[in-house]
């Protein structure tokens, strides 16, 4: 067994001192959480002396997290830990409140293999929900209203381009002040147009999709038996930025924009209009994003409704190391880790509000590196310079 299987197999050992803790296995003795965490901590060790630093501190991490969490469960009640852990509850949760950050990590994904920084990406989900209400609600259509949301994205990321790739601004600058732009503007129009009254209550919503052969089967009916249409269309979008990025022509180009933009351009490839078509289908699909959240998911918009996702999304991104899967693969750890801190009040109702931090914690720690650095595209943050 190879030293990376070593650490694969401490990030199991981790996951299983957990799980052993928690419905429907339930074991109510510290013992067995403790041996499998120190099972995890020694292979984590063995994995790291032997070179392999992402996955020796990835097994040494899930261990320490995993043991901690499978001692907290056996000295909790049954009856709470199974109104918490409802696997099939928290899944269906983890879907709902990832989708957003599938949307926007996408976006993020588009602009940033470019070679464009987007830290706007907040205010784009943000921009993307209040105007999707506003269609919604003007013009009697979800569908309708989606697509203004994603039209609001995609003009608030041509505004980035325009001082990120042809002014040559600070690319965070440029993003930091979008977002300020997109709460005063949603905050405004929102005060303007509904008052303290709110959104009205009968705005058209995403539909949901309904699977009758899934429905029947155990877990997988409960997760997957009614899902937003929306939600299916992220997950979809994952495999579509796949083939285009890493499979098409237009993705090579995308990416030889934001790794050798100088080389690209002495190829021939436009590198700004490149860069302007890849910050704008970021927007858009952040649009997307924030259009489910206030019509699919919360149905309603409330002031600055999205609460840094834009930023998780960009974490995820990172975390994912600038690839759909791997951007997925985080979105719904956050996702879950979100559905997961929605039910640990039970537990404790005065530390609620610190629950609530899980995710943002689990974003930092997930930034800082545990599962290794990533390496972004070469030229990202570098405006175009012709010698």
């Amino acid at each position: 067994m190879s030293r990376r299987q070593v650490g694969w197999a401490a990030v199991a050992a981790g996951f299983l001192a957990f799980f052993v803790a928690v419905p429907p296995l339930t074991v109510r003795t510290p013992a067995l959480p403790i041996a499998l965490g120190l099972i995890g901590l020694c292979l984590g060790v063995w994995s790291l002396a032997g070179g392999e630093k992402r996955h020796g501190w990835g097994g040494i991490a899930a261990a320490v997290v995993g043991m901690a969490g499978g001692i907290a469960a056996t000295q909790s009640g049954v009856g709470n830990l199974e109104r918490v852990i409802v696997w099939s509850a928290l899944f269906a949760a983890m879907l709902r409140y990832a989708t957003p950050l599938i949307f926007a990590s996408l976006g993020g994904l588009f602009c940033e293999r470019s070679g464009v920084i987007n830290i706007a990406l907040e205010g784009m989900l943000l921009t993307g929900a209040f105007f999707a209400v506003l269609g919604a609600d003007v013009t009697g259509s979800w569908f309708l209203g989606v697509v203004i949301g994603m039209a609001a994205g995609g003009l608030l990321a041509l505004i980035h381009a325009v001082f990120a790739v042809s002014l040559r601004a600070d690319q965070i600058v440029s993003g930091t002040a979008l977002n300020f732009l997109a709460f005063g503007i949603t905050t405004y129009l929102y005060l303007n147009r509904y008052g303290a009254e709110g959104t009205p209550t009968d705005l058209p919503q995403v539909p949901d999709v309904n699977l009758p052969l899934i429905e029947d089967i155990p877990f997988f009916g409960d997760v997957f038996g009614q899902v937003n249409l929306l939600i299916w269309i992220g997950l979809a979008l994952v495999l579509v930025t796949w083939v285009v990025v890493f499979r098409t022509p237009s993705g090579l180009r995308l990416r030889s924009a934001g790794e050798n933009p100088l080389a690209a351009e002495t190829a021939g490839l436009s590198v700004v209009r490149t860069r302007y078509l890849a910050v704008i289908t970021s927007g858009m699909l952040a649009g997307a994003g924030g259009a489910y959240l206030s019509i699919g998911f919360v149905h309603s918009f409330s002031q600055n409704m999205t609460v840094g996702k834009g930023f998780i999304a960009l974490a995820a991104l990172i975390f994912g190391r600038w690839r759909p899967g791997g951007a997925l693969m985080a979105a719904l750890l956050f996702g879950f880790s979100t559905a997961l801190a929605q039910r640990l009040p039970v537990f404790s109702p005065s530390a609620a509000t610190l629950f609530q931090a899980l995710p943002y914690v689990l974003t930092l720690v997930a930034v800082a590196g545990v599962v290794g650095r990533s390496i972004p595209p070469a030229a990202i943050g570098r405006p175009l310079e012709r010698s």
